[in-house]
């Protein structure tokens, strides 16, 4: 374990002495042996532990558990809390995305205010493993199975080439306590799965299959430079900026073989996906005129070109509609009545037209473009359905996704527009007040 430690900073040529290196330190037993090695190696060295508020008096007992090791060591330690669920919530993500994106920002922060060189990370090879299969499952293609990268930018990973049973031996023959999150016992998480039902089943089929992977995986990182490098070459004398605007030659594309992986790799910079691209490829004989969407960019196929600009604030921000409003000309144009609920009311059967329960709306409404994890209780259903859900089952095309706006009260989805309201907020007996909502065009 120690000369694989210390082989680690050979091979990335990374400097060592007079170096401050700040540890991401959970308590577990993964940045505990992190922190012995780096205490054994005689490094300059401090903790950052986050701790997210998700395992209530767990997470606590964790930073508590942190705080004595880093007395034991002597060195400096920075602890953060974080409301993670809130945070998930707000930005539409999984819980497991919301806690990387808020410590490696913090991390990064951290660094740079205390004057430290590099940020270590212990991810070891089963890491690897798992991020291998996750991304396979995702389809993100070669850039995603050549894995985590040991050095990226300030941020390295002395461990990565190391397995889990390795680091708790090195752990046990050095007494070293640490902590155990029991979450990583539940299947609840894909990579959870992995770990424990796949990984098994390869060692089983191949006792050597740690080093055949490692070896594998670095393989596929060396393919993924020689194609970075083909593909960087080909985007220079491709793509050409002009007025905010980038141009693609469709002829010098159609002569790159096969255009849609050329295309996938000079879109991901504009949030482009595989299938748009593709559907973008396949109108390259076409006529012009066609446009095509991401979420920050449009592209139009022209003539002879394939045109990209960004989309603006006002295509891609969130519209407000307010209690009094009775007409809304853009994104899309809405005309809103409020009107009285009395037996003798005729309910019209027109999904352009939203019939709301207006006491339990809260002002203003949003309109806004659909996002990944969004759901709604569709009209006649007392169970919520994924929004890309709903577009699936009602057969929705590429262009239909894209230019389909909701209507939302706080964070709930009331309207899918044109297509379908929220059950919970259709008028019933009980409803004294409606909001008429009507998509005019």
């Amino acid at each position: 374990m120690t000369q694989q430690f210390t082989a680690f900073f050979q091979e990335n040529n990374i400097q060592k002495n007079g170096k401050r290196f700040l540890i991401a330190i959970s308590g577990g037993v993964d940045s505990t042996v992190m922190a012995e090695l780096f205490s054994k190696a005689g490094l300059t060295f401090g903790f950052a532990h986050c701790n997210f508020k998700l395992r209530g008096s767990e997470s606590d007992k964790d930073e508590v558990f942190v705080r004595t090791l880093a007395e034991k060591y002597k060195v400096s330690c920075f602890i953060s809390s974080f409301d993670t669920k809130a945070y998930s919530e707000k930005e539409g993500i999984s819980i497991q995305m919301a806690a990387r994106d808020l410590r490696y920002k913090w991390f990064t922060e951290t660094a740079e205010v205390e004057g430290f060189d590099y940020i270590v990370t212990a991810h070891n090879l089963d890491d690897q493993i798992e991020t291998f299969f996750i991304n396979l499952t995702r389809g993100t293609g070669i850039s995603g199975l050549k894995g985590i990268m040991p050095v990226n930018g300030k941020i390295i990973r002395p461990l990565l080439f190391v397995s889990k049973d390795e680091i708790e031996k090195f752990a046990l023959e050095n007494k070293l306590e640490h902590r155990h999150d029991k979450s990583n016992d539940t299947d609840k998480y894909l990579r959870n799965k992995i770990r424990h039902h796949i990984t098994p089943v390869l060692k089983e089929a191949n006792p050597n299959f740690y080093n055949t992977f490692a070896e594998t995986l670095l393989k596929i990182q060396s393919t993924d430079k020689i194609y970075l490098k083909e593909i960087n070459a080909t985007k220079k004398a491709l793509l050409k900026t002009e007025g905010g605007e980038t141009l693609i030659d469709i002829k010098q594309l159609l002569n790159s073989d096969p255009p849609e992986t050329y295309l996938y790799e000079f879109l991901t910079d504009y949030n482009f996906n595989y299938s748009t691209v593709k559907s973008i490829v396949n109108s390259l004989h076409e006529q012009p005129g066609k446009v095509f969407y991401s979420e920050t960019h449009c592209l139009l196929k022209d003539r002879e070109s394939l045109i990209i600009k960004k989309l603006s604030e006002k295509e891609t921000g969130i519209f407000q509609l307010d209690e009094n409003q009775e007409l809304l000309d853009y994104p899309l144009k809405l005309k809103i009545i409020s009107e009285k609920y009395n037996a003798e009311y005729i309910v019209p059967i027109d999904k352009k037209i939203a019939l709301l329960d207006k006491s339990k709306l809260k002002f203003p409404l949003k309109i806004r473009k659909w996002e990944t994890g969004d759901f709604f209780y569709p009209l006649g259903m007392n169970s919520k359905k994924k929004v890309s859900d709903f577009f699936t089952n009602e057969k929705f095309n590429l262009f239909e996704k894209e230019n389909t706006w909701l209507l939302c009260s706080g964070k709930d989805i009331i309207w899918v527009i044109g297509h379908r309201i929220d059950n919970r907020y259709k008028i019933t007996d009980k409803s004294k007040n409606i909001l008429n909502v009507q998509l005019l065009k």
